[in-house]
């Protein structure tokens, strides 16, 4: 091989993919939102399958795009917390959970994973805020898997209910939300 057509070779496959590589439009075709709290009663977990959005295509850098969940849809596996969840969240007034994308900013491809920033705005209890956060991000032909985890603080989102008891049970503020989405191709966001 000729040293200008292995410095090509090279350069194509240490190259940062997300930097210019197409990504389709596409949708939801699968995901888990959840989130890990702490209380006093014990660590738990809290889970949604129910989760939609879409994503606009083109270059990594320039998708934009939404996901969202049904508050009502999140479960811990244990009747009596989902309650209290649900009355905390106010589910029937606030009945989505929802992150709107703003900007992506890729990083250096590991293997055919893609290191981002995602930039944009969650909307919880009817509180939207500013976030941004790391994710990693794998393409394929057969469409785009993300998987990020954030924290978050339940009280800037004015989530109250987090104390029973006259305090004895009480549930950290803060959270650690997990987000595990595959878009599949299907021509774009509405």
């Amino acid at each position: 091989m000729k040293p200008f057509t292995l410095a090509l070779a090279l350069l194509a496959t240490f190259a940062a993919p997300g930097a210019a590589q197409q990504v389709p439009a596409g949708a939801v075709r699968e995901g888990t939102l959840g989130f890990d709290g702490r209380a006093t009663a014990g660590d738990f977990t809290g889970t949604t399958k129910t989760v939609r959005g879409k994503m606009t295509g083109g270059e990594l850098s320039t998708i934009r795009g939404f996901v969202e969940a049904p508050t009502s849809s999140l479960v811990t596996g244990n009747g009596k917390r989902d309650k209290d969840l649900n009355k905390s969240m106010e589910s029937e007034r606030y009945p989505t959970i929802r992150f709107d994308l703003d900007g992506v900013s890729p990083r250096p491809a590991r293997g055919d994973t893609v290191p981002v920033a995602l930039k944009g705005r969650f909307t919880i209890h009817g509180v939207t805020r500013e976030a941004e956060f790391p994710a990693a991000v794998v393409i394929t032909p057969g469409g785009v898997t993300l998987r990020a985890s954030t924290p978050l603080n339940l009280k800037e989102y004015k989530i109250g209910g987090l104390s029973k008891a006259f305090g004895m049970l009480r549930m950290h503020e803060e959270i650690l939300v997990h987000v595990d989405l595959t878009f599949a191709p299907d021509g774009g966001v509405n």
